[in-house]
């Protein structure tokens, strides 16, 4: 390939050319790399496996933590397929006891590896569901009242924060924002979340768009 790109790169020497060259360069050095022995989940004992379960969820929980110990500083793992507009107590059997058995296993081995208190598990989506059943026996998006969880990385356990109605409809007492929730994740890494960054066409930005972290989830 670098000979066939020769002529190419002559001809056009420009910042654009030459960054995809070093693309390609650091991808072979990423692909020849020690590294990649994170991704191995062979080299896990077949009853860690087990326990995180043999579900793309549960494995990719379980790789998140192989990453982490290879130092990767951010790592996510969506689940997917959480709609339940329909049969929801169906649809719950199967959904959340996976995600149970999967987030218990996880904190489980972190604090086995001794990781846990250097490590922050978020789990989250983007809205939760309506407080009423509807007509096919299930729940439909909800943006005005959900929770999100937090775990390790010195966050206090056993501990809730915050409150909804009784109906839970609304949030009766410590509303969090979306951009709370970034700025507290990032308070929770070291990020100065305050400082002003500017963009390259000259756009001011703050870690978790000026959301203020919640400081009284930390220990």
């Amino acid at each position: 390939m670098d000979e066939f790109d020769t002529a190419f790169r002559k001809k056009f020497q420009s910042e654009e050319v030459k960054a995809y060259t070093e693309f390609y360069d650091e991808t072979m050095k990423l692909m020849k790399s020690e590294d990649l022995k994170a991704f191995d989940l062979s080299q896990e004992p077949q009853a860690t496996r087990e326990k995180f379960g043999r579900n793309s969820f549960g494995q990719g929980a379980l790789l998140a933590r192989r990453l982490c110990q290879a130092g990767v500083r951010f790592v996510e793992v969506q689940f997917g397929g959480w709609d339940m507009h329909n049969n929801i107590d169906q649809a719950l059997n199967n959904t959340a006891a996976t995600m149970d058995m999967v987030f218990a296993a996880l904190i489980e081995d972190l604090a086995s590896n001794g990781m846990l208190d250097e490590t922050m598990v978020v789990m989250g989506s983007e809205f939760g569901r309506t407080p009423d059943i509807n007509e096919n026996e299930g729940r439909d998006h909800y943006p005005l009242a959900y929770s999100t969880v937090f775990a390790g990385g010195g966050v206090k356990g056993g501990y809730t924060y915050g409150s909804t109605d009784k109906d839970g409809r609304r949030v009766a007492d410590k509303q969090v924002t979306p951009q709370d929730f970034q700025a507290t994740i990032g308070h929770a890494m070291g990020l100065p979340v305050d400082e002003v960054v500017m963009s390259p066409s000259n756009r001011p930005f703050t870690v978790g768009d000026k959301g203020v972290p919640v400081t009284e989830i930390f220990a």
